[in-house]
């Protein structure tokens, strides 16, 4: 099981699955989630591409360093896993502060991008995210993390889906433990701290992007997709009917028929600007 150092001394886990010489496609979770939560993505993903998933600092197998988390860092720690994998460039995935992190990581590593893939995620603000976020690091903190997870449910789930998948939070409560408080209050605080330069640079963004939201996110709704779609020239944007924020769980099937179709996509176009890179090459 591969471990990198960031930049600061960090050390990441990550997880490779797939076609060992498949395209490659480095995915990034969401606030106190763990690699494990694309485990969906990564079997659908397993036949036609190299799947490369992280754990985030402060989550899964990762360190999980006291103090609050910088975003821009974050996006660093990414980009290492690149390079310990052995990788120039990848397809990106990211859903929620994984989207976030992907939308620095382009920006400040854009020589490493395919494409990207922007899931359940924002691009700014808004105050009321950031009462709400800073109350789940509260409970966290001084009520544990089951009970910020049995808080947190009811914003990740569309109520059509609550009734049916409401009795899996009762046996999340154990898992959310392994979570230490401190390290997802450093992720919340990570999140806080980000300014709103990154929406000013979003037009730089040059390569396929994807920006996916269902329709029932009341986290990141659908106005926030629809933002940096379009902000990003090359963006399209999806949306998932009767989806909430954790749509890559609760409608995985279609989740995974939308990443699927554009990565096949965008990789095709990669291909494509490759061989005319080279082709320009050669005729000088």
């Amino acid at each position: 099981m591969p471990y990198v150092r960031s930049s600061d001394g960090v050390r990441l886990h990550y997880t490779e699955t797939g076609r060992r010489h498949g395209p490659p496609v480095l995915m990034i979770q969401g606030l106190g989630a763990d690699k494990h939560l694309w485990n969906v993505q990564r079997l659908a993903m397993a036949s036609s591409f190299r799947t490369i998933a992280m754990d985030n600092r402060g989550a899964g197998r990762s360190d999980k360093p006291y103090g609050a988390y910088s975003m821009e860092q974050m996006a660093d720690d990414a980009a290492a896993v690149l390079d310990h994998a052995g990788v120039d460039t990848a397809h990106v995935v990211g859903a929620s502060m994984g989207g976030v992190i992907t939308q620095l990581l382009a920006l400040r590593h854009e020589e490493r991008i395919r494409s990207l893939t922007l899931a359940c995620t924002a691009c700014r603000h808004h105050q009321w995210r950031r009462e709400l976020l800073a109350e789940w690091a509260e409970i966290a903190e001084t009520r544990g993390m089951g009970a910020m997870t049995k808080e947190a449910a009811r914003w990740m789930i569309g109520p059509r889906s609550f009734r049916r998948i409401s009795p899996a939070v009762g046996w999340m409560g154990p898992l959310a433990l392994s979570r230490p408080p401190h390290a997802f209050a450093g992720q919340v605080a990570g999140i806080l701290a980000i300014d709103d330069h990154v929406r000013d640079r979003l037009h730089q963004v040059d390569k396929p992007t994807m920006v996916m939201v269902g329709n029932q996110d009341i986290l990141t709704p659908r106005g926030d997709a629809e933002e940096i779609a379009e902000l990003v020239p090359t963006a399209e944007l999806v949306v998932i009917s009767g989806a909430a924020h954790g749509f890559m769980i609760e409608h995985g099937t279609t989740f995974n028929r939308v990443l699927l179709d554009f990565l096949h996509r965008a990789e095709a176009a990669h291909r494509l600007s490759v061989d005319e890179a080279a082709d320009h090459e050669l005729t000088g």
